[in-house]
């Protein structure tokens, strides 16, 4: 049996891990994190969620939350992430981080420690978003400069950072794939007169509007034709599950950072 714990516990992703976590053959819930003001604290976690009593109670500690933890499943604020990294790296805990919005300078942070540490770090856990990871990486290899690169993202209207962090990794992936610097490249934003789209661009625009869970759009834009793949979550239980499958395939790992594409053979 993996023991694992949740932070978050009572927002939209931390509810849909601890029913994911509940669901799984040879997972347990061991504990579950809050900020110091939830209404929640002192609850049972799985029945916050609504789910039968496990007598796991939330708490705003960590070392409470973390103790009994073989992976510590993340997904909160940055600043949160960070501290969660460094009682990991201190207690010999496995993470799942999926956190997105860090800075360059967070980002160096963590990987830093992650030589002393058990991390899978992704902006999206679905498969079928690692799936279109590795499809990028193929179609933009073949297609090369000859086709323009844009990638459309949408997300609900409480999402605070933009683009999403997926929409980075993707666009990440298809400037590797032919040889550009993303930081050069990339365009965030088109507005008034822009003139003619430059070589080389890769382009990221986003939407926010409604409940959209998340849905990611690549066009590869050549001459007389383009190619277009898509992939759209209807629900954030495709992410819990890829948070737990990720828990589960870490905790026997070496230290180091991972991704989803490690953690489902996609690499390579």
């Amino acid at each position: 049996m993996i023991h694992l714990a949740v932070t978050g516990a009572t927002g939209r992703m931390g509810k849909a891990i601890i029913n994911s976590i509940l669901g799984t053959r040879g997972a347990s819930l061991c504990g579950a994190l809050e900020r110091d003001d939830s209404p929640f604290l002192g609850k049972d976690a799985a029945e916050a969620v609504g789910g039968e009593k496990t007598g796991i109670k939330i708490t705003d500690s960590l070392d409470k939350a973390f103790r009994k933890a073989d992976c510590i499943i993340d997904f909160s604020t940055t600043e949160s992430s960070l501290r969660v990294l460094e009682y990991a790296v201190e207690h010999d805990k496995a993470l799942v981080i999926g956190t997105t919005g860090f800075s360059h300078h967070q980002r160096d942070f963590i990987r830093d420690l992650c030589h002393k540490a058990r991390v899978v770090m992704a902006p999206n856990m679905s498969i079928g978003v690692n799936l279109l990871l590795k499809l990028v990486h193929m179609t933009a290899s073949v297609l090369g400069s000859d086709y323009d690169i844009e990638i459309v993202e949408a997300h609900h209207r409480h999402k605070k950072d933009a683009p999403s962090g997926t929409a980075i990794r993707i666009a990440e992936v298809a400037a590797a794939a032919v040889d550009r610097d993303l930081e050069k490249v990339a365009v965030y934003e088109r507005k008034g007169i822009v003139g003619e789209r430059k070589a080389g661009e890769i382009g990221i625009q986003s939407v926010r509007a409604g409940d959209i869970v998340g849905d990611h759009t690549v066009i590869f834009g050549g001459v007389g034709e383009r190619i277009e793949l898509t992939h759209k979550a209807s629900s954030r239980e495709t992410f819990a599950m890829g948070a737990v499958k990720a828990a589960m395939w870490v905790v026997d790992r070496p230290n180091g950072m991972y991704d989803m594409q490690d953690v489902l053979g996609l690499k390579g």
